[in-house]
């Protein structure tokens, strides 16, 4: 009767641990086959233009996180206008002109954030 009732979860856990093992090996092998040798390249500035070893506590630039947002923002935009794609030929007029709408209520937001300077890179 157990073994009826719970077949489906026996194999469940069953996936779950050869899972685990399988992380737990992979993770262990690539921890003792890395080289761990430190070149000029390994500890130079990488695009954000810091020091990879300096104090955690130095202030970091607000702009960073102002393009980020941004970013988020603007790439939501086109997560909304894919299904918008796709459906397109069985929306009616209606549906069209929203989705217009839309895009212009997020260009009119992109002018305006480019008025203020928020882009801009100083």
């Amino acid at each position: 009767m157990f073994y009826i009732q719970y077949s489906a979860y026996l194999l469940l856990l069953l996936f779950i641990f050869y899972a685990l093992l399988l992380t737990c090996i992979l993770y262990l092998l690539s921890y003792s086959l890395i080289l761990r040798s430190e070149d000029n390249e390994k500890v130079s500035p990488y695009e954000c233009g810091f020091d990879p070893f300096e104090d955690t506590r130095n202030t970091f630039d607000v702009r960073f996180y102002l393009v980020a947002i941004l970013f988020i923002i603007f790439d939501l935009e086109i997560a909304f206008l894919f299904p918008w794609s796709v459906a397109l030929y069985h929306l009616n007029l209606f549906g069209y002109f929203i989705m217009v709408l839309f895009l212009v209520v997020l260009t009119i937001g992109f002018f305006f954030e480019y008025s203020e300077g928020a882009l801009d890179w100083k």
